[in-house]
């Protein structure tokens, strides 16, 4: 099937916790660990048509942790180990910037959509918290979670679609979007609903998606500049791999 036969036209996975062990502000390439199945679940994708992409909130560029330069470095090592991907989408901005693209806030996810030529509609996002899929909800898309030991109970209480593993999920698009609750799983049902730290309260995304307020986005793409989104570069679509930085509105998270 080919992504023009499915409704399914891109799939767009969160970073950190999803396609690679969670190392909080990560700047060092050699640092970067794939999780199980992460290359063959894109590949996958890839050889039915359906385009993939990154979005991705790195707080630690606004809180001087790490550089723009590294987050790049960190996105080129997981295309090379994963990829290619065919859109990164970045917010390196902290939890109180008040951005309009930061997860859980939807911008992210309608920009890449747009770098792939896609519908929100005919996207999916996945991701491993509550703020992934908010954020594609938001969107209008569709959003899977794949829960880990740091994917909080009632987050996957209330996702509308939940998966043990990365490629379960992606199995699962081959035909078309998600329908059911629990998806098709080659692992006990129970592994979708692992212990995670307790806690109570929403969680907003810091660092896609540990906790904060939201913000705004940028997107930085391996081996690309930097563009805001009134830059003639983005008006005219540019590459898909490009990279966009939301203006800042205020303060509010």
């Amino acid at each position: 099937m080919s992504a023009a036969d499915s409704p399914v036209k891109a799939v767009l996975f969160d970073r950190d916790g999803t396609l690679v062990h969670d190392v909080p502000h990560n700047g060092d390439p050699d640092l970067v660990r794939p999780v199980d199945g992460a290359r063959e679940a894109v590949a996958l994708l890839r050889a039915h048509g359906i385009r993939v992409g990154v979005v991705t909130n790195q707080s630690g560029v606004a809180r001087g942790l790490i550089s723009d330069g590294d987050v790049r470095r960190v996105n080129r090592r997981i295309d090379d180990l994963i990829g290619p991907f065919d859109v990164w989408a970045v917010c390196p901005h902290g939890p109180d910037d008040g951005c309009h693209c930061r997860k859980p806030q939807p911008g992210l996810i309608l920009w890449a959509a747009g770098r792939v030529c896609a519908a929100p509609a005919d996207c999916v996002v996945i991701g491993d918290i509550g703020a992934d899929t908010e954020a594609a909800e938001r969107a209008g898309a569709r959003g899977i979670l794949v829960p880990n030991d740091r994917t909080r109970p009632q987050e996957s209480a209330a996702a509308a679609h939940v998966a043990p593993d990365l490629l379960t999920a992606v199995r699962a698009l081959l035909t078309g979007p998600p329908t059911g609750r629990i998806l098709a799983n080659e692992r006990p049902i129970e592994t979708a609903y692992g212990p995670g730290p307790a806690s109570t309260g929403p969680r907003t995304a810091d660092d896609d998606g540990r906790s904060g307020p939201a913000q705004t986005p940028s997107a930085t793409a391996p081996g690309r500049g930097v563009f805001r989104p009134g830059d003639a570069t983005h008006r005219d679509g540019g590459a898909a791999r490009g990279s966009v930085v939301g203006g800042r509105r205020g303060r509010s998270s």
